[in-house]
């Protein structure tokens, strides 16, 4: 996903000459083709997060179209307050990429992991957050980020995520990108954990249970058409996200939810990290998501018993 994102990025700076990278520190090399294309337009801000995000502030408010680049929770925890002050506070086109989501980092602990930034960050008014789920989706992402007029967070996995897409989406914030068809439950995935979804929806067809699966790279604003669709229509509707259940995807969903009268007849099912827990093991992304249950064996399981009961 990184690379899509370096080749999508530098691709957009040739037509738009307003597009200025700036990096944390990370992604040197990476951006070889784009210093080649813009090199007046790159800055290399180092382990600085929070200045990289004023000065980012201060390149949109000059006319420019900035995006700020570095590993997740670099870009997310370590500089809150510059992108709620400086960056939502005046309401600036600034684009947030942050790579490594989730549990992408896992094998280096708990200083790279980001299973809360999304709740975080979609509390800040104004701020768009996207979670696109391979390298075709964040194509989409970066393209529609930089034609709004206010700020968007777009996490990204590292590298090698498989592609669920086989060629760029029609991506529109506040909807969704249906990938299988089903009338039993729903299982909407956010980010990188889509294609654990598809694969669970396998496993509930070997089951006799009819899965429908939704992309949902826009996390706020919510796909709400969608969600008033599969409520209405299905018994179970699981939310599944490399994030925490409190505040994320799941809770983002869960407070729309409660807000709906008459209330829709599934249920809510909210698949995701452990909330008010750290992880402490030391694993590789794959040994992380068993841990939590995000493996298609594991989602499927705990929806079959909840469509059963």
């Amino acid at each position: 996903m990184r690379n899509a994102f370096a080749s999508e990025v530098t691709k957009l700076a040739t037509q738009d000459t307003r597009l200025v990278l700036l990096s944390g520190d990370i992604g040197n090399r990476l951006f070889d083709k784009f210093k080649d294309a813009a090199p007046e337009r790159f800055y290399n801000c180092g382990v600085a997060e929070a200045n990289m995000m004023g000065v980012a502030a201060g390149i949109a408010m000059s006319g420019l179209r900035p995006v700020c680049y570095t590993i997740t929770p670099f870009v997310t925890y370590r500089c809150l307050e510059q992108i709620r002050v400086d960056v939502c506070y005046h309401r600036v086109p600034v684009v947030i990429v942050g790579t490594g989501s989730g549990l992408s980092y896992a094998s280096l602990g708990a200083t790279h992991h980001s299973c809360e930034e999304m709740g975080m960050l979609r509390l800040l008014p104004h701020l768009a957050v996207l979670a696109p789920a391979d390298e075709h989706e964040v194509r989409a992402c970066l393209a529609a980020a930089l034609k709004q007029s206010d700020p968007v967070y777009i996490r990204i996995g590292k590298k090698g995520e498989p592609a669920i897409h086989k060629s760029t989406p029609a991506f529109a914030f506040g909807k969704s990108l249906t990938m299988r068809a089903g009338t039993d439950v729903a299982l909407l995935a956010a980010g990188t954990i889509a294609p654990v979804a598809l694969a669970a929806a396998e496993k509930l067809a070997a089951l006799g249970i009819s899965a429908r699966v939704e992309s949902c790279p826009s996390v706020k604003p919510l796909p709400v058409e969608m969600l008033r669709e599969v409520f209405a229509t299905c018994k179970v509707v699981a939310t599944i996200e490399e994030h925490s259940t409190w505040g994320g995807f799941g809770g983002a969903v869960a407070e729309w939810l409660t807000d709906q009268w008459p209330a829709p007849r599934a249920r809510l099912l909210r698949l995701g990290t452990t909330p008010d827990e750290f992880l402490h093991v030391t694993a590789e992304q794959e040994e992380a998501r068993e841990h939590y249950g995000l493996t298609a064996e594991g989602v499927a399981a705990r929806v079959a018993q909840a469509a059963k009961s």
